[in-house]
This record gives structure tokens, C-alpha cells and sequence, in this order.
């Protein structure tokens, strides 16, 4: 099952006259979409009570809820005050999903400040600690799912997503393609650079091929939107009707059709994420209609 959404909530929802992320899901299922991403880059700041609401309201519409955890976490810093409130930014989104009915914790991973190798390392050892306080903290049923970063001065790299997954099973790729298009200046043009970014993942979580696919690979997250970027990577999102930028999601969805991957697709459009959503569902069920495949690179 595919399911795609918002991240947040988009300008359409405010000219509707809507105030509330309690009546987001409603409004995203009657748009035909199923799936909705809060945002709390800027701090959890949502109570129990409203995380309830929206969680039972999503359960009625049939969407599927995570979380953006805030920007501010840093896997790798070097500062153990902001280490430590990285831990809380972390655990407090985990207990916020939680509440919500959620599992999934959409996070970047942080600087490669003092030296990239030794970010990755700091970084891997954050995570570990991470997990065992959310275990600590009857949280250990929650995903963290980090991110792939389009700035080149950032951790997040696919292979460093795929690094940080290998840490433990309860680690979920968010393959935020966007940003592999800004990293890389541009590198996603055909079908077949994106079958590569799949095979890429497939073979750093489901090497041997052996068995069933692994759930969190079926059903890994994504995010999905066009963007400008400059020598440094991203510069900012944009909406599908700014003409002349990529990626191509209709690209990507030959190459989830093939390998039969059903991520969760959020929309990270600047304004427009609700109408671009369900643009990209539309390509998806047009993909899926259609014979034929391309050749494997796997």
C-alpha cells in the first residue's frame, strides 16, 4: 500500500479556513491522501491532549502519522549541553508520536563539524545512546528514521543514512530526494539514477536478498519535492509549478513499481504540498497501470 502526504500543514489548509493539526487528517483524506507528517522542526511544543486528538482522528481517516523531530538535534556535536538537548529533542518527539499513535521520528542527522570521519563516529555512538534512553524511557516500539541531508557541509549522505541504520533494526531510511539532488548538483535525471539510489539502499539493508524484504526497506520513508540548490547543496523547496526544476518523481515511481517498495511518501513542497501530494499519487497509480519494466541493475 502506498501512501502519501504532507509535511505539515500546506497553505490550502489555512485558506480553507482551517486552524487546527487535529484537522489535518480530515483534511488530507478528503483529498484522497493517507498519510501526514507533523512538523516540529521548531521545537515540540505540542501537549498530550492535541497529540491524542490527532492521533484518533488520524486512526478515523485512515492516515498514517509521523514526525519531524526539531532541527536542532546534532548527533555529532562536540558540546555535551547541546548534546544532551539533542537527546531530549529526541525523546520528547518519540513520546509525541507516541501519543499520536505514531512510530516513526523523521531526523537530521546533524554537522560533520571537526572532521567528518570523527562526526560519523560521534554520531553512530549518539544513536546507540539514543535508542537505549527511549528504551529506558518505554519508547523503544518508536523508529528513528534519519534523514538524508542536501547541504554538502552536513552528515547524511546515503551512505551515511545507510551507516546509521545498520546500528540497529528499529533505524528506518528517510530518503529525502530532493536533497540527494541538490548534494549530488543535480544527479537525478533518469530512471536509471534513481534505480541506483535504490540498489544503492537495497544492497546496505538486504545484502544477500535472502527471504522476504525487510519491512523497514518495503516501507522505508520518503520525502519528496522539487528544489533549487547551489555549489552547496540545497538552497530551498519549491512547488511542482515552478517550472525548471527537479527531481522527477514520475522517474522514481518506475523504479518503486519495479521493485515493488511501498514507502511512505511525504510532500515537502514549499506552500503547496497537499495538491503535489496527490499529483505524485497520481503518477504512482499511472506507473502502476503501465507494462512493461526497465532493465535491472540490481
Amino acid at each position: 500500500m502506498y501512501r502519501f502526504g504532507t509535511a505539515g500543514n500546506p497553505k490550502s489548509f489555512y485558506d480553507a479556513g482551517l486552524k487546527s493539526s487535529v484537522q489535518a487528517p480530515g483534511f488530507l483524506s478528503a483529498r484522497g491522501l493517507n498519510a501526514y507528517e507533523y512538523s516540529a522542526g521548531r521545537g515540540v511544543q505540542i501537549g498530550e491532549d492535541t497529540a491524542r486528538a490527532i492521533g484518533a482522528e488520524a486512526r478515523r481517516q485512515g492516515v498514517y502519522v509521523s514526525i519531524h523531530a526539531p532541527y536542532y538535534i546534532n548527533c555529532a556535536t562536540l558540546d555535551p549541553e547541546s548534546r544532551e538537548k539533542s537527546f531530549g529533542y529526541i525523546l520528547d518527539s518519540a513520546r509525541a508520536i507516541d501519543w499520536m499513535g505514531g512510530e516513526r521520528v523523521i531526523f537530521h542527522p546533524g554537522s560533520e563539524k571537526g572532521g567528518r570521519d570523527a562526526a560519523m563516529e560521534r554520531a553512530c555512538v549518539f544513536l546507540k545512546e539514543a535508542l537505549e534512553r527511549m528504551d529506558d524511557a518505554g519508547l523503544g516500539h518508536i523508529h528513528l528514521c534519519p534523514e538524508t541531508m542536501g547541504k554538502v557541509n552536513m552528515l547524511g549522505t546515503l551512505d551515511d543514512v545507510i551507516r546509521f541504520c545498520a546500528l540497529d533494526q528499529r533505524m528506518i531510511p528517510t530518503l529525502d530526494f530532493a536533497h540527494l539532488h541538490a548534494r549530488g548538483q543535480g544527479c537525478l535525471n533518469t530512471v536509471y539514477d534513481f534505480e541506483a539510489v535504490i540498489v544503492r539502499l537495497m544492497d546496505g539493508l538486504w545484502p544477500d536478498r535472502a527471504g522476504d524484504m525487510p519491512e523497514r526497506l518495503k516501507h522505508f520513508h520518503v520525502h519528496f519535492s522539487h528544489v533549487q540548490y547551489t555549489s552547496k547543496g540545497e538552497r530551498k523547496h519549491v512547488s511542482f509549478a515552478d517550472e525548471g526544476y527537479g527531481p522527477d518523481f514520475g522517474q522514481l515511481a518506475v523504479v518503486l513499481k519495479k521493485y515493488s517498495l511501498e514507502p511512505v511518501v511525504i510532500c515537502e513542497s514549499r506552500e503547496t504540498q497537499a495538491e503535489d501530494a496527490a499529483a505524485m499519487r497520481d503518477i504512482m497509480r499511472e506507473a502502476i497501470a503501465q507494462s512493461g519494466d526497465i532493465q535491472s541493475l540490481a
